[in-house]
Parts: C-alpha cells; sequence; structure tokens
C-alpha cells in the first residue's frame, strides 16, 4: 500500500502498511465515508504528525488519545487546533502548566506546528474519529499501529524524551525503554501571536 507519510517514517514503518490491520483501518475508514460520516482529520492531515516531523528529527513525544471530534479542531497533531479556533480544555490545561513551570506567556491560539517543527512529535493514539464521537475509532487498529510507532521510537533513537500526560497516555509506558532520569530541562518555544 502507497502511504502518503513522509519518507524518512515510511522507511521505518515500511512493514506495517501491507499488514491485515492496517488494511482494515483504511477499508473501516472508506466504508464510513461511503456511508457519508464524518471523519477527522480530513485525509492529508491523518499523518501530519509524521511529516511535519521527521523520524531522524523527534526528540520529544507526546501522546493524546485521538483527534479533536468537532468541526475545524483537528489537524493531525495531538493537542493542537489551527488558528482561529477556540483552545480546547486539554490544551488550555497544558499551557496553564507550562506557564506554572516555566513562566511563559499563554499563546493566543492553540496551532502546535511550531513544536512539531522543532521536533515535538505530536502522536495521538488513534489517528482518525467520528466527527462528535470521541475515541470512536479507538479500536479499529490505529492503536496497534502508534504502539508500534512509539516502539521503534524508543528502540531507534536515543536520547527523546516522552511526556505521557494523563493516565492514558501513561498507559503506553511499557512500550519505552527507559534509560533513567533526566538530568536537564529543556523548553520548548512557541509565537505569542
Amino acid at each position: 500500500m502507497d502511504v502518503k507519510i513522509e519518507s524518512s517514517w515510511k522507511e521505518v514503518l515500511k512493514t506495517e502498511f501491507n499488514k491485515p490491520y492496517f488494511q482494515q483501518i483504511v477499508q473501516h475508514i472508506k466504508t464510513e465515508r461511503s456511508q457519508k460520516k464524518t471523519i477527522y482529520p480530513v485525509g492529508q492531515d491523518i499523518f501530519n504528525a509524521f511529516n511535519t516531523t521527521p523520524f531522524d528529527k523527534v526528540k520529544v513525544v507526546i501522546i493524546g488519545q485521538d483527534p479533536y471530534h468537532g468541526k475545524g479542531q483537528a489537524m493531525g497533531l495531538s493537542f493542537s487546533v489551527p488558528k482561529g479556533i477556540r483552545q480546547p480544555p486539554s490544551l488550555i490545561n497544558i499551557f496553564k502548566e507550562l506557564q506554572e513551570d516555566t513562566g511563559v506567556e499563554i499563546p493566543r491560539h492553540g496551532n502546535l506546528s511550531h513544536w512539531a517543527g522543532q521536533g515535538v512529535f505530536l502522536l495521538n493514539a488513534s489517528l482518525t474519529v467520528r466527527a462528535g464521537e470521541p475515541m470512536s475509532h479507538a479500536k479499529t487498529g490505529w492503536s496497534q499501529f502508534t504502539d508500534t510507532v512509539i516502539k521503534t521510537i524508543s528502540d531507534q533513537k536515543k536520547n527523546v524524551v516522552f511526556l505521557l500526560w494523563g493516565k492514558f497516555a501513561q498507559e503506553k509506558k511499557v512500550l519505552i525503554r527507559s534509560t533513567g532520569a533526566i538530568k536537564n530541562k529543556s523548553i520548548i518555544s512557541w509565537p505569542t501571536d
């Protein structure tokens, strides 16, 4: 299967795209679209996290559950919404924590593309969702794919920080090879416009 995904990811994940579970994901999405169900994000943004943060650039991994399920919110980057879209509560909480921990100003928008460009891989465990129905694609096979992605990053890269915010993300800890405590903190910057 020819998946439209950034070339470095295509290389490290090439065996996944022809596996039966991945074929089932594709078929499920096609079936729902043929039934006139709205799926988020739009097709070109399903692999946005991969296309924005190539495998060799990944420094930090932030794991979310699934894309936002409201109109115009999902952009294929966990916790991120396009400029002009109201910041969801989960993102507001992240910004508040960052402000408390680092003193940085809370941005006026929720687009985290700037983070992704700095090597922050914003991965949702499910890459698609049915409009208005959170977790509606959680059992379609996405978790098998994204678990493989997490394990691949952990196994093949060094010095990557995994931020496991919340119970759901913390359950992914078993996929991550631990090498000890973090000794230095880095501050992720973002534009405040």
